[in-house]
């Protein structure tokens, strides 16, 4: 069983244009805009209580009541989670660079699978 274990927060900067498909990105070209944000719909709207489980036991946040997934590339996904009723950015990392959205999907199971073991 793999361990998602690398957990880091980020500090939130300003919004700004990132060229995604570019030589200097990890993010390849099945990371796109448009399939992050699917990904993060569905996810908020499918799957919040998922959402709040990746803050809890994977983004350092055990006391997040609520979590959002603002986007996903192939090295993680930056969530918000609602803290002691303060809203904090969280920056959870995935053990190995992801290969595609199928590859997301997948890990994103594993990884929820593996909090709900922790939660337990």
């Amino acid at each position: 069983m793999r361990q998602f274990l690398a957990i880091e927060n980020f500090v939130p900067i300003a919004v700004q244009s990132i060229d995604i498909a570019s030589e200097e990105s990890p993010m390849s070209e099945q990371f796109s805009t448009e399939i992050s944000d699917r990904i993060c719909t569905h996810m908020n709207e499918d799957h919040a209580s998922a959402v709040v489980l990746y803050a809890q036991a994977f983004g350092g946040k055990p006391e997040a009541t609520e979590a959002q997934m603002l986007a996903i590339d192939a090295n993680g996904m930056d969530l918000t989670a609602k803290v002691n009723d303060e809203t904090v950015p969280v920056r959870v990392n995935f053990d190995r660079t992801l290969k595609d959205a199928e590859d997301a999907h997948h890990t994103l199971i594993e990884m929820v699978k593996q909090a709900r073991k922790v939660a337990k």
